[in-house]
């Protein structure tokens, strides 16, 4: 009861600063209780170091930072598969690969005829019924001003071939 005694504040800071470290890592951003959770820890480890020693102090750091690394840990698992997961803080929605896909809304152009109004080498902008989209020749110089028709669509790619005057 006398060890008790005798080293009640250094008990009190270690207890407190767990506690509000343990508070930070379940809440957003580095906060007020973070800050004052490690200021407490470190004067622990200060007022150890002074009242038994270096041995005393490092054991007393290597416990800290033991229990800092199981409430790390806990955090982290809670996240990803315990309460935390579920509340508003941890994004849970996944995109959808076929709400990314423009090649869909691409294909309307399909047999459309349109102009360039870049020079195509073979990449450039041509407009379709007003409106401007990236394109690609198959490989061939095409003019600027030049009409061409959209010939297929390859994911973001809108490929076009020059129109012929027979």
């Amino acid at each position: 009861m006398e060890f008790v005694a005798t080293n009640l504040p250094i008990i009190l800071l270690f207890l407190f600063g767990m506690g509000l470290l343990i508070v930070e890592a379940f809440m957003p951003g580095f906060g007020l209780p973070g800050i004052t959770g490690c200021v407490m820890e470190i004067a622990t480890i200060v007022l150890t170091y002074i009242h038994h020693g270096g041995v005393a102090a490092l054991g007393v750091t290597v416990c800290i930072l033991a229990i800092m690394g199981i409430v790390v840990s806990l955090a982290l698992r809670s996240a990803s598969k315990g309460r935390l997961s579920k509340s508003a803080m941890i994004l849970n929605e996944e995109e959808d690969a076929s709400a990314l896909d423009v090649s869909e809304d691409l294909k309307v152009f399909i047999g459309k005829e349109g102009i360039t109004t870049t020079v195509l080498r073979p990449t450039g902008m041509a407009e379709f019924e007003g409106m401007r989209l990236n394109v690609e020749s198959e490989g061939e110089f095409i003019p600027k001003d030049t009409p061409v028709a959209v010939h297929r669509v390859d994911g973001r790619n809108v490929i076009v071939r020059m129109l012929r005057n027979n």
